[in-house]
């Protein structure tokens, strides 16, 4: 969770700031956590979850997108090597064992292949029926056109970012206020301006892994994002 999650826009409704991170637990604080768990856990798949989560909330996005390049023949199938290689791209430090061990969870049938989606779900940090709602309603909300993909036209939709500081002061324009908030779902300088479903709950399951009741977490994407 970047440093810089908040954003002045205004809506039908009036302005409000939108802070897409909760203020009790800050990314220093999350990585933190993430690689104290990291080395008490004793399951290799949850370890592997908190190793992506020391990079912070996006950790489990850029694991993702680290994939999706790396998915030569686009089948959306991980092998073993393929896990391998992106634990070693992303820098995860995981055993040569461990990665057979969490390559098994998925490879239920022996065929040396698994779903990456399926793999995707395993790795994300399980969250209830209640919190992924959530999720769904944030990213409706900002998916104005209804493509599963956010972008800066879609923004400008929703938000008028016109009581922003940074725009009454001249520092920034329209779109690079836009572009500055949708950093806050990028890692490792990856910015592309757009982010898709599977982004969006990528990035928040990395938020909820660092909120232990539902009852944070609902006042938490409550009021980020006036739902």
């Amino acid at each position: 969770m970047p440093n810089n999650s908040s954003a002045c826009f205004q809506t039908a409704g009036g302005t409000f700031l939108l802070n897409i991170t909760p203020s009790f637990m800050s990314e220093t604080e999350l990585k933190r956590t993430a690689e104290q768990k990291s080395v008490q856990s004793t399951d290799p798949m949850e370890r592997l979850r908190f190793k992506c989560l020391t990079r912070g909330a996006a950790g489990i996005k850029e694991f993702s997108r680290i994939f999706r390049i790396a998915d030569s023949n686009d089948d959306a199938k991980l092998t073993f090597m393929e896990l391998k290689r992106i634990c070693h791209v992303y820098r995860l430090n995981i055993s040569d064992i461990d990665i057979q061990k969490i390559f098994a969870t998925v490879d239920k049938d022996d065929s040396g292949s698994a779903s990456f989606d399926e793999f995707l779900v395993a790795l994300r940090p399980p969250m209830n029926s209640n919190r992924l709602k959530l999720i769904e309603m944030a990213f409706k909300k900002l998916d104005k056109n209804g493509n599963g993909v956010v972008a800066i036209d879609d923004l400008k939709g929703v938000y008028n970012c016109k009581k922003s500081q940074k725009f009454i002061s001249g520092e920034k324009t329209e779109e690079e206020i836009f572009k500055e908030f949708l950093k806050n779902f990028e890692i490792d300088g990856h910015v592309d301006g757009r982010v898709t479903k599977e982004e969006f709950l990528n990035y928040y399951s990395g938020v909820s892994a660092a909120i232990d009741t539902d009852v944070y977490f609902d006042l938490m994407m409550r009021n980020s994002w006036k739902l």
